[in-house]
């Protein structure tokens, strides 16, 4: 996620980029911004809750700013004592405000975890690719926006005063814009807003950096210009996230799970990346699976040995539609004793995908 984090003061930022330089050096692409504005974001909140990174008294509560987390997939190592080790994110039955710093304490979602089967795997696959080739996909043109619309909710843990609990958004409707070229952009979301307007997701950011489109934050530009053959199409992938991850099969199957997401591949693009991840060892199909607004359906899947979560990319069984991606924590992960298996740790629902004429206009307002 590429939020805008200028609200925040300066004494977080430098605290947090030096943590951040010392703890995220092995990331992939695109995942460094993201996990720096998460420990940002809960170095924020040590404060307004009375601690420090340091572990001192602050002088001075205010309102607590939180961040999405969209990916709990990378195994992080500590950022600080007083900083929650964030496990992953979890959709909560019991809740608080959704708006913006709305924090919900509570009892996890939990599922029982489905059945997953290799075998059927590549003729799902093949099935999804031969819809999306199918299936209409306007394009988008210079001046015109990308809109997303989805359906989220996340939790992390927190730690006050040496006391661990789950904490988390509650189910929330997200909207992102963002131009054909990457450099225009617009975010509302009440989990990482201040206010209910938004903010810009516009480049150059606020460092005046305006940094250059990649497979982990892609532009629709940039995406037109892939190649569309899936064994080439994966080699890039592999090639390009070399290092990066858990392992190079789960950082793949990753990889192509964002593009599925919050991103807008062109028409010829969607089947290759259907093709290409039928090609990653490990990969499996799950065939029960609801997404974040309960549409069941069934899902291609593969488990991260590491995280002990697996990644369910979830799709309408008739249409084989996309839905939406929920993360589930299968195995029990040493040390970790809040986020326990059949634990739903990350829930979306992509709600609309379109093509509009300008910033913050929504398709009924598209003309």
């Amino acid at each position: 996620m590429n939020a805008n984090t200028s609200r925040q003061n300066a004494a977080a930022r430098e605290e947090g980029d030096q943590l951040f330089d010392r703890t995220t050096r092995d990331l992939p692409p695109g995942r460094h911004q993201f996990h720096k504005e998460r420990m940002m974001a809960q170095i924020h909140e040590a404060r307004q809750t009375g601690l420090t990174a340091a572990g001192t008294k602050a002088t001075a509560p205010a309102k607590a700013r939180r961040l999405r987390l969209p990916r709990p997939a990378i195994a992080l190592p500590a950022l600080a004592a007083t900083v929650a080790a964030v496990i992953g994110a979890v959709l909560v039955t019991s809740g608080g405000p959704a708006g913006p710093g709305g924090v919900a304490t509570g009892p996890a979602l939990t599922t029982t975890i489905g059945v997953a089967s290799a075998e059927d795997a590549p003729r799902l696959l093949d099935e999804i690719a031969l819809a999306a080739a199918d299936g209409t996909h306007p394009v988008a043109r210079p001046g015109q926006y990308i809109y997303i619309e989805s359906k989220t909710a996340d939790t992390f843990v927190r730690t006050v005063d040496g006391e661990s609990s789950l904490a988390s958004h509650a189910l929330h409707t997200r909207q992102v814009w963002q131009s054909p070229d990457g450099t225009k952009g617009w975010l509302i979301d009440p989990a990482v807003n201040d206010g209910p307007e938004g903010e810009t997701l516009s480049l150059p950011d606020e460092q005046g950096n305006t940094p250059r489109a990649n497979l982990n934050a892609p532009s629709y530009d940039y995406l037109a210009k892939l190649t569309t053959d899936p064994d080439t199409l994966l080699a890039k992938i592999y090639k390009e996230t070399e290092g990066h991850g858990n392992t190079p099969d789960q950082q793949a199957f990753t990889t192509i799970g964002d593009l599925l997401g919050e991103s807008y591949p062109p028409a010829e693009l969607v089947p290759a990346l259907f093709k290409a991840a039928a090609k990653i060892p490990g990969v499996v199909v799950v065939d029960d699976a609801v997404d974040a607004v309960g549409r069941r359906g069934v899902a291609v899947a593969r488990l991260d040995e590491t995280s002990g979560q697996r990644e369910e990319w979830i799709f309408d069984k008739k249409t084989h539609h996309y839905l939406g991606e929920r993360i589930v924590q299968v195995n029990r992960v040493d040390g970790d004793d809040l986020i326990k298996p059949g634990t739903v740790v990350f829930t979306s629902a992509i709600m609309k995908r379109a093509i509009v004429d300008g910033i913050r206009q929504t398709p009924s307002h598209s003309g």
